[in-house]
């Protein structure tokens, strides 16, 4: 309870915004078992060598769950000194994922590029993970006045 306790108040908007996030995953997650049942592509393959629109969905979400232990720790870290914006930051991630996602959906695959927004958030969040770090060490005072 201690610990929790001096966590600030704000922080709360940050594990809202983890939680959001696990919703997308599970949206991408149900595309893919949708197009396996369309596409006819069981379990254990991973890609097919012959479907594109099938690879193309199975792909969005693969590229989403390599990249989602760098974004939650940078979102879990980083809020602790930077609550509302790593927050904010989030949530553009998050947006950037779902127009990646109906980007590599689309028959034009060069729509994909529409997501890279989401890479604000995420060096934003950077930016505040790395300025929460040197300022744990003490390298830069924690409040500038």
């Amino acid at each position: 309870m201690i610990v929790v306790s001096k966590l600030p108040k704000e922080y709360g908007y940050v594990v809202l915004t983890g939680v959001a996030s696990t919703f997308l995953l599970q949206w991408m997650t149900y595309k893919v078992i949708v197009a396996r049942k369309k596409y006819k592509i069981w379990y254990p393959t991973l890609y097919s060598p012959d479907n594109e629109k099938f690879n193309c969905v199975q792909r969005v979400h693969q590229n989403t769950l390599e990249g989602y232990p760098t974004y939650l720790m940078l979102l879990f870290a980083g809020g602790l000194q930077y609550p509302k914006t790593c927050a904010a930051a989030g949530w553009i991630w998050i947006a950037g994922k779902v127009a990646y996602a109906y980007g590599y959906y689309s028959d034009d695959l060069k729509k994909r590029r529409y997501g890279t927004f989401g890479y604000i958030g995420l060096f934003t969040m950077l930016g505040c993970t790395i300025g929460f770090g040197v300022r744990q060490l003490g390298w830069l005072p924690r409040h500038c006045h």
